[in-house]
């Protein structure tokens, strides 16, 4: 299974792939998955997930099944039952993703030093 942190302030690393899918489809498929990632938002803050910081992990395993954890800004969200899937819808459309999944974790807590410079801007959050 290959990781592939999603936080926004990360860096891929330069190590070597251990995954059976090639490099260079392995960062289509990260930055398509970004891209999806960024399409869902939550719906009571003008930012999308990805930049709020409230993904967590993607995984991608070599049969391009992804599995992601996220949180939510708080646990009592009224959408937190349904964002999962649409954070599963948007990544599962992604050329490439055979399927997709997505869980819910509490553990870390969310807070504001998540949300990149991106949500802070919209936010006006200086």
């Amino acid at each position: 299974m290959t990781d592939v942190a999603a936080a926004p302030e990360t860096k891929a690393t330069e190590a070597p792939n251990p995954s059976a899918i090639p490099a260079d489809e392995l960062a289509r498929l990260t930055d398509d998955i970004v891209a999806a990632l960024k399409t869902v938002y939550d719906p009571e803050i003008p930012v999308d997930i990805y930049e709020l910081g409230l993904v967590y992990k993607v995984d991608i395993d070599d049969e391009r099944n992804v599995a992601i954890e996220m949180t939510l800004t708080a646990p009592g969200c009224p959408v937190a039952g349904d964002m999962p899937g649409w954070v599963e819808n948007a990544v599962s459309v992604v050329p490439g993703v055979k399927s997709a999944r997505a869980t819910i974790v509490f553990d870390p807590p969310w807070d504001h030093s998540r949300m990149s410079d991106e949500a802070r801007v919209a936010l006006n959050m200086w």
